[in-house]
C-alpha cells in the first residue's frame, strides 16, 4: 500500500496537485474503478471508510482534477456528469438497458485536420454512443 500511496502521490504533484489524504483516495478509487463513477458514487463508497469526508471535497477534488487534466467530465445524460481517469482520445459507450459505460477505441479521427480548418480553440472532443450491450442483448 505504501508504494502504491507514492505513486499517487507522484501523479498528484506530475499535474501540480497538492496532495492530501482526500485527493490520493479519490485519485486511487477513481485508478481502481475504471466505471465511469459520478460524484455520488465516489462519495458513497468513500465515506465508509472516512467519515469526515464531505460531497464537496470530493465535488471540489474533482472539479480541480478536472482543471488539470489529470481526469476528464463526462456528459452522456443531461444533468449527470460523471468523471474517467482516462484522459487520452477515446469515446464511450453506454447500455441503455444495464447503464454500464465503456471505454471504446476510436477510428479514423482526423482531429488535427478538424483544428486547422476550424481555426478554434478546440479544448475537449467527446464521442458517445447509445444502445444495448452484448451481455444485455442475450
Amino acid at each position: 500500500m505504501i508504494d502504491n500511496n507514492i505513486n499517487l502521490v507522484t501523479r498528484l504533484k506530475e499535474f501540480n496537485i497538492k496532495p492530501s489524504i482526500q485527493r490520493i483516495e479519490i485519485l486511487e478509487y477513481l485508478m481502481n474503478n475504471r466505471i465511469h463513477p459520478n460524484i455520488e458514487a465516489i462519495y458513497t463508497t468513500l465515506a465508509k471508510k472516512m467519515p469526515t469526508l464531505s460531497k464537496a471535497t470530493v465535488y471540489n477534488t474533482l472539479d480541480l482534477f478536472a482543471k488539470k487534466g489529470l481526469a476528464i467530465r463526462l456528459y452522456i445524460e443531461p444533468k449527470e456528469v460523471r468523471y474517467d481517469i482516462r484522459t487520452d482520445l477515446h469515446g464511450h459507450f453506454k447500455c441503455e438497458k444495464c447503464k454500464k459505460i465503456e471505454d471504446i477505441k476510436i477510428y479514423n479521427l482526423e482531429t488535427e485536420l478538424n483544428k486547422k480548418e476550424h481555426n478554434s480553440i478546440i479544448y475537449a472532443e467527446e464521442i458517445n454512443y447509445r444502445g444495448i450491450c452484448e451481455a444485455c442483448a442475450k
